[in-house]
């Protein structure tokens, strides 16, 4: 097993400071297939650490291609109620959640991508329940990595599948601050207070609206949602437990009014959407809503979802991110949104997170809605910085305020 003392260190700190399992808590784990035996350190550091369960479940993306190649869209869009039943009794029973990233993320290329659509669709309705538990911070969750034999390839293609598999471990442990002596949960305790450093300043600042420009053309306003609040690091649930949502991040993230975005944005980064890679692509919103777009590559994967429903053709998150972090450093193009999200500013499409505004998460959606937050079934990043970007706030009484400068923090 490569690295084995690494993967133990791995696995202790997405338990530990990714979900931080709480003693008698129920562990519900997803992961790829390919990925069960590290699944079982996983398993076995959660009881060594309390939890009363752990709950695996895998997918496999070849078996899932196949199903969405053969199986008619009426079948694909049946959710059966047992399988939603499973999820809300584990979520309502205050389980956490701890994903597994690490697919090939080539494998749904060349299918249809309506049929995908609408089967993804079917299945992000009949577990909204379950995602909005999640969006207000009701229960711990974590999204992690394990480098998948495809994913590796795709990222190293040069290197043969071992090789490149171990040199995809080796980066995932160091942006993961696993590398080196150091303590891994004492290095993370430093990296979230200096991203929270960051977000007060920002909730500080008086800024209603930022204007976002670089050199591919980006030229965009997003005015910020009323009582918006920035995040970033650790986030503590409703009941005060502490856990990192995305390991590796280095996104400090806010509320955009969902109806007073106007300008045009271009992608600095492929997206991988629904295991289609889409390429050279941009998007022109006024008041708030995509009214144009385009991408020389994975047009009809945008479209589909620009389709989801009302709210995915508007903005539920603007992230701010600096060029020089070490996955942007690395100069390695990850093709996984956890790991690009977090080399570039980015902003998603569709829902905003409740935490992302004042009492948020004890408001209704109506309540929410009124003060700017945008409602969806999807929340897809795609990212748009770059080396040259500049991002100015404006305060409400006019005030220029340079926040980024040559793509990096000047506040």
């Amino acid at each position: 097993m490569y690295r084995e003392d690494d993967l133990r260190k791995y696995a202790d700190l997405i338990v530990k400071t990714g979900a931080n399992v709480q003693e008698n808590q129920v562990v519900v784990l997803r992961a790829p297939i390919e990925c069960a035996e590290f699944c079982n350190m996983i398993t076995e550091q959660a009881f060594l650490t309390g939890a009363k369960d752990v709950i695996t479940t895998y997918s496999d993306s070849a078996n899932q291609r196949i199903r969405y190649k053969y199986a008619t869209t009426e079948t694909l869009c049946d959710v059966p109620q047992w399988s939603i039943d499973r999820s809300m009794k584990y979520i309502n029973e205050g389980c956490c959640l701890i994903s597994i990233t690490g697919d090939d993320p080539n494998a749904f290329e060349g299918l249809d991508q309506a049929k995908i659509g609408a089967a993804k669709k079917a299945l992000m309705i009949a577990n909204a329940p379950f995602y909005d538990k999640l969006d207000k911070s009701e229960n711990q969750w974590t999204v992690v990595a394990y480098p998948g034999v495809k994913w590796a390839k795709k990222v190293f293609p040069e290197l043969d599948e071992k090789a490149a598999q171990e040199k995809l471990w080796d980066k995932i442990f160091s942006t993961t601050r696993i590398s080196g002596d150091s303590d891994p949960v004492a290095a993370w305790a430093k990296h979230t207070k200096a991203l929270h450093n960051h977000c007060e300043i920002l909730n500080n600042s008086g800024i209603k609206t930022m204007v976002i420009i670089n050199s591919l053309g980006t030229n965009i306003t997003v005015e910020l949602a009323e009582d918006y609040v920035w995040s970033g690091g650790a986030e503590r649930t409703v009941d005060g437990v502490e856990f990192q949502a995305n390991m590796p991040t280095e996104e400090v993230f806010t509320m955009p009014y969902k109806d007073r975005v106007n300008g045009k944005v271009y992608a600095a980064m492929p997206l991988n959407y629904q295991g289609v890679m889409v390429e050279d692509f941009w998007f022109e919103f006024k008041d708030g809503k995509v009214v144009a777009f385009d991408a020389k590559k994975g047009k009809e994967a945008i479209e589909q979802l620009l389709a989801i429903d009302d709210g995915s053709s508007k903005l539920g998150e603007l992230a701010l991110v600096a060029y020089n972090t070490p996955i942007r450093e690395s100069g390695i193009l990850f093709y996984n949104t956890l790991f690009d999200e977090n080399a570039a500013c980015h902003l998603a499409l569709g829902s905003a997170y409740p935490i992302n505004m004042k009492n948020g998460s004890s408001m209704t959606k109506e309540e929410r809605t009124t003060k700017g937050c945008n409602d969806s079934v999807s929340h897809v990043d795609f990212m748009f910085g770059t080396n040259d970007l500049s991002v100015v706030g404006i305060t409400a009484d006019g005030k220029e305020i340079k926040v980024f400068e040559n793509g990096t923090w000047v506040l």
